[in-house]
C-alpha cells in the first residue's frame, strides 16, 4: 500500500486529493496548520474524514517536520500548505513568505537530511507569472514576474524545489496551477462570493452584491480534476514542472453574468462596484497553456467555464 502525506489537507485541494488517493488504495496522512482545532469540514463533506490520519505539527519548525516525516515514512508528499489568498497576502506579506517559501525549504531539507526515496509535489501557482499579454498563454518556459507577496512566495518555493531536484537529486516537481474552483471554496474567494450573492438575492435574503474589479480575466478550472494532475506528476519516471489549466480565459464580469443568469437575474441591476476592493497590484489577464501536461501526463481539463459556473451554482443551491 502506497502511503501519502498531504500538508494542508484541510483545504479544498487537500480534501479532493485525499478522496482521490483513498480511491486508489493509498494510506493517507494529513496536516493542517492547527489540526487540534480544525474541524476538517471539507474532508467531512466528502465523506473521507475518518479514513485520513491527521497530525498536528508546525511546518515552519525543522524538528517538528523531521519528526512527522520520520514517523509517517511516506512514499509521496503533497505540499499544499500555506497562505492561499492573494488578497490576504497584501495585508500579511510575512505570513505569505513564511508559510509558503520557508515551509517548502524546510520540507525539502528534511527530505534531503533523511535521504528518503520519497516523491514531493509542490503547489506552485499561475500568480507567479504576473501579467501576460492579452491573448497569450503562459507555459513552463514563461518567466516569472510576481506581482503580490503571495506570488513572490510561490515563485520562491517553485525555484527552491527545482534547485533541490537539480542539486540533490530529490524527486521534486511543481504544479503551476491556474485558478481552480469547487463547492469547497472558502468564502473569501471571489467566485464563492459571487455564487452565494446571486443565490441570496434570488431568494430574497439580500438586495445587492458589492464586488471589486470585474475586468480582470482568469483561467478557471474544476479542482477535482486538478488534483488528479498532481497525482499524475508523481507517477512519472522523471520529475518535472507542469502548467495545469483549461487554456481558456474569462473575466470576472463574465463569471458574474453567468452566475446571475443561472438564477434568472440580470447582474447589472444588482451589483455595485467598490474601488476599495481593488488589489494594490493585480493581474489583468491570465491564461495557461497545458500542452505539456496533455502530452506527458495524458491530462486535460474536462470541465471548462461554460460547465463550471452552472455546476457551482447548482451545488451551492442544493447545499443551502
Amino acid at each position: 500500500m502506497q502511503r501519502a502525506l498531504i500538508l494542508g489537507v484541510s483545504g479544498q485541494d487537500g480534501a479532493y486529493l485525499s478522496r482521490l488517493l483513498l480511491a486508489k488504495g493509498y494510506e493517507v496522512h494529513g496536516t493542517s496548520r492547527d489540526s487540534e482545532l480544525q474541524r476538517f469540514t471539507r474532508l467531512e463533506q466528502l465523506g473521507v474524514r475518518e479514513r485520513v490520519q491527521t497530525h498536528s505539527t508546525s511546518l515552519r519548525d525543522f524538528r517538528a517536520m523531521l519528526q512527522l516525516v520520520t514517523n509517517v515514512q511516506p512514499d509521496e508528499i503533497y505540499n499544499l500548505a500555506g497562505q492561499t489568498s492573494v488578497g490576504l497576502s497584501f495585508s500579511q506579506p510575512m505570513e505569505a513568505i513564511e508559510s509558503i517559501a520557508q515551509a517548502t525549504l524546510i520540507l525539502l531539507e528534511v527530505v534531503r537530511y533523511l535521504k528518503l526515496p520519497v516523491r514531493v509535489y509542490n503547489a506552485s501557482s499561475s500568480e507567479s507569472f504576473g501579467e501576460t499579454p492579452a491573448g497569450t498563454a503562459a507555459d513552463e518556459e514563461t518567466p516569472f514576474m510576481p506581482r503580490s507577496p503571495y506570488a513572490t512566495a510561490k515563485a520562491t518555493a517553485h525555484w527552491t524545489a527545482a534547485n533541490y531536484r537539480q542539486a540533490y537529486g530529490i524527486y521534486a516537481c511543481s504544479g503551476i496551477l491556474f485558478n481552480h474552483e469547487s463547492p469547497l471554496r472558502s468564502d473569501r474567494f471571489v467566485t464563492k462570493k459571487i455564487v452565494t450573492g446571486a443565490l441570496d438575492i434570488a431568494a430574497g435574503r439580500r438586495e445587492r452584491l458589492t464586488l471589486g474589479d470585474l475586468g480582470v480575466s482568469r483561467d478557471w478550472g474544476y479542482a477535482p480534476e486538478y488534483v488528479e494532475a498532481m497525482w499524475r506528476m508523481l507517477q512519472q519516471e522523471r520529475a518535472g514542472d507542469y502548467v495545469i489549466a483549461t487554456g481558456e480565459s474569462h473575466t470576472v464580469e463574465q463569471f458574474v453574468a453567468a452566475a446571475f443568469a443561472e438564477v434568472g437575474l440580470d447582474w447589472r441591476e444588482r451589483v455595485d462596484i467598490d474601488r476599495s476592493l481593488f488589489r494594490p497590484s493585480d493581474i489583468r489577464y491570465s491564461r495557461g497553456n497545458p500542452a505539456k501536461a496533455r502530452r506527458e501526463l495524458r491530462w486535460e481539463a474536462k470541465t471548462k467555464f461554460a460547465e463550471l459556473v452552472p455546476m457551482l451554482v447548482t451545488a451551492a443551491r442544493e447545499s443551502s
